[in-house]
């Protein structure tokens, strides 16, 4: 473990650069190892999921090299039958949108991860796949991971899925662009649409009609050349600690802010922090732009179940926010969180309740009783890079600081995390 303090200081001032998505660099992985030819991918995540993905693309015969500038270069389109357990470590994203992707490969194949990823579900991603004629069977009645995938012919089908994920979306197409014929996917609310927005840039035609995307399989996917924006979600992190400290002014450079990605923006806006976004621009098929937050007095808010699937990643930073309101927030709708890399619903009161915070635990989310100051303390995260990095945001406004009991988590999604937080607090 890796213990880690983050204490108040100074307002946040400054300016800084943001890791690579790191959903975007994931897709853009899995795809440049199923396409053929090269496919170079640009500003990628450096952190640990973005390496799960390197290392399934690897052990599936994929020709990985960095290029002079940094650039992940991949000669992808031909897969072989791996000769070992295929491991996507922590990431979800890695584990579920392979699932997809193996679905339709003439041969056998098994994915597992690490503890807190053989906790989580697969069966919402392995049951509609079954629609398509995919052949999969995991662990615990098809709940868990290990996953063995036995790859054969597909089919096209109309799926709805049964609740709002991206990476079940993502999944499912992944397997259609191998599926004989037509697939629809229709969700019940909008999720991230990064696959959509990537899939023609590998020669696939996308079609969408409001909750519905379709693809046709048997294309042609070629490689490509992807330009990966800053991670929206890392750049949250720094957003927050802008918004709680009162005096800071923080210019993010080269955001991406998909309007599927940009709903904790939007929360901090309506809390009545001032956000605003300069220089708009796109990166391949995505919006990117730079954003800067400077500190306004905040206030208490009511997440409802609409707004869930836009937060569910930033949640925990939301309930940190909340604290830092002066006034009673709810956040309702919030289930899933149950089932993250830490039940985050429950990691997040006894964090908040550790430095002083007055929260109450439901089934589905909080209430948080803001009195615009916590006390401070040591935190436990759980395993869980999301609590590690939102208390270690709380300290910078708590009065005793706040340690977390491992920090290094964090590196799965932004290993500059803290160094560029402190860098600002300077």
């Amino acid at each position: 473990m890796s213990r880690a303090t983050v204490r108040p200081g100074r307002p946040l001032r400054g300016e800084a650069s943001l890791p690579g998505d790191k959903s975007i660099t994931q897709r853009a992985i899995l795809l440049g190892a199923l396409a053929p030819g090269t496919t170079i991918i640009r500003g990628a995540n450096p952190g640990a999921d973005a390496a799960a993905a390197l290392g399934i693309a690897r052990a599936l015969g994929t020709v990985v090299r960095r290029g002079s500038a940094g650039e992940i270069v991949l000669r992808g389109g031909t897969f072989r039958e791996p000769e070992r357990v295929l491991d996507a470590r922590n990431s979800g994203t890695a584990l579920r949108l392979s699932m997809g992707l193996l679905a339709a490969q003439p041969f056998l194949s098994i994915l597992t991860g690490d503890a807190s990823l053989r906790r989580r579900p697969v069966d919402r991603v392995l049951v509609p796949l079954r629609l398509l004629g995919a052949d999969l069977s995991a662990r615990g009645g098809d709940r868990l991971a290990p996953v063995v995938v036995r790859g054969r012919p597909l089919r096209g089908a109309e799926v709805e899925t049964g609740l709002p994920s991206a990476q079940v979306k993502s999944a499912l197409l992944l397997a259609a662009l191998q599926a004989e014929g037509t697939t629809v996917v229709r969700e019940p609310a909008e999720t991230r649409d990064h696959t959509e927005r990537m899939l023609p840039l590998f020669g696939v035609p996308v079609r969408r009609d409001g909750l519905a995307v379709s693809v046709t399989g048997g294309g042609s996917l070629h490689g490509t050349e992807i330009d990966v924006p800053g991670d929206a979600s890392a750049a949250a992190f720094l957003a927050a600690a802008a918004a709680i400290v009162p005096g800071s002014d923080v210019l993010l450079r080269g955001v991406g802010v998909n309007p599927t990605r940009r709903a904790f923006f939007d929360f901090l806006v309506r809390a009545g922090a001032d956000v605003t976004m300069h220089d708009a621009r796109d990166a391949g098929h995505e919006p990117v732009a730079d954003l800067r937050i400077r500190h306004r007095t905040l206030r208490p808010l009511e997440i409802g179940p609409a707004e869930i699937p836009g937060l569910i990643d930033e949640l925990p930073l939301v309930a940190v926010v909340a604290a830092f309101a002066r006034g009673v927030s709810t956040v309702r709708g919030a289930r899933e969180l149950r089932v993250k890399e830490s039940d985050r619903i429950a990691s997040v009161a006894a964090a908040l309740r550790a430095i002083g915070g007055a929260i109450e635990e439901r089934e589905d989310g909080w209430s948080i009783e803001g009195a615009g100051r916590l006390r401070g303390g040591s935190v436990e995260t759980r395993g869980d890079h999301r609590i590690a990095m939102a208390f270690l945001v709380a300290g910078l406004r708590a009065a005793e600081g706040v340690t977390v009991d491992d920090a290094a988590p964090a590196a799965v999604s932004d290993p500059g995390f803290l160094p560029r937080l402190r860098k600002l607090a300077r």
